[in-house]
């Protein structure tokens, strides 16, 4: 089975055709007025026409209330929702009931115990998403660039995207070392905070290809 990729903070039609090119399965537009890959529900609705019937289109959202989530629904019809901030399990399914959408649910992992505290979101997320802890002072909740120890994922049997400091330079070794069911992308497929690099995107899945042949092997 094809590993699930996921390129995220997508802002212009070229990225958008590079992460489909690649073969991207799902793709993340964000509504995060202090994110650098922020967009308006609006365009992220016009870019998102070229996905259908080819990947995932994804809203992430950082502790939306229902009138930003309603709005973006309305807007974009997205195929999931990711909600990227400190949702409580109790939330999550208030938005799935709300939008009849699944959910991913995104966690920020540094030790062991943050791992365990996912164990209250089983059932009730569709997906969760494991990112990085950010930096201390660091505004974004994901999109830092920095990775985690992915030692914790050991044994780790649900299904779950891995994210945070990946690129093209390292996605073999998070295959080799932690085999997730997807992978996560934003910053490390960017040359400057929110600008996508079309060549960075087409490397970054000749990455996975190649290190995903070498697992299967």
């Amino acid at each position: 089975m094809p590993m699930d990729i996921k390129i995220c903070g997508l802002k212009t039609e070229e990225a958008l055709a590079a992460a489909l090119a690649g073969g991207a399965s799902h793709v993340g537009f964000i509504f995060f007025p202090k994110s650098p890959r922020n967009i308006e529900p609006e365009e992220a609705g016009r870019l998102r026409q070229a996905v259908r019937g080819k990947a995932l289109a994804v809203a992430v959202t950082v502790d939306a209330d229902d009138a930003l989530l309603d709005r973006i629904v309305a807007a974009m019809a997205p195929d999931m929702l990711q909600l990227h901030g400190h949702e409580s399990p109790a939330r999550v399914a208030e938005v799935k009931a709300r939008y009849g959408l699944p959910v991913i649910k995104a966690f920020s992992i540094s030790n062991a115990a943050d791992l365990r505290a996912t164990e209250a979101y089983v059932g009730i997320a569709d997906r969760f998403l494991f990112d990085a802890k950010p930096p201390k002072g660091a505004e974004l909740p994901g999109g830092n660039g920095v990775t985690f120890d992915w030692a914790l994922l050991d044994g780790y049997g649900g299904d779950y995207l891995l994210s945070g400091g990946l690129n093209a330079g390292n996605a073999g070794e998070a295959i080799r070392r932690a085999d997730p069911p997807g992978l996560d992308i934003s910053s490390g497929v960017e040359t400057a905070p929110g600008i996508k690099d079309p060549a960075l995107i087409e490397a970054f899945f000749r990455a996975v290809r190649a290190a995903s042949a070498g697992n299967a092997a």
